[in-house]
């Protein structure tokens, strides 16, 4: 996944580089792949905070119990959620750059079109 979408990040910021293309049709089909990665990015935030919270309730568990086998669940839950969060966080900073990547394709299609910039930039 990690590789799908940085090459398409990549395709797309050298399509904003060029001026003959067909921007109508690319705003289309960047509006497809915004929706799939989207759809990703919704399914591992659930999946995420799902591992988050059987992490915690097992160390919570484990304040109270001492038992190893609870020692073992909290540290295979750790070790999976910490990747979970790394994968998270690319599919959250992709998504906001394609929707930044949108906003050009619109100023092309528009050069009227502008978005208000953000505050924290």
């Amino acid at each position: 996944m990690k590789k799908r979408i940085t090459e398409y990040l990549a395709y797309i910021d050298a399509l904003l580089e060029k001026e003959d293309v067909d921007w109508e049709h690319e705003k289309e089909k960047h509006l497809v792949q915004i929706a799939f990665f989207a759809h990703e990015r919704q399914v591992h935030l659930i999946v995420m905070a799902l591992f988050a919270l059987a992490t915690v309730i097992s160390i919570l568990y484990l304040n109270f119990s001492g038992s190893l086998i609870i020692v073992a669940l909290v540290f295979a839950l750790l070790v999976l959620l910490i990747p979970y969060v790394m994968h998270y966080y690319l599919l959250e900073n992709s998504v906001q750059k394609m929707y930044e990547q949108y906003d050009r394709m619109m100023n092309k299609i528009e050069p009227s079109f502008q978005v208000k910039p953000d505050d924290k930039k």
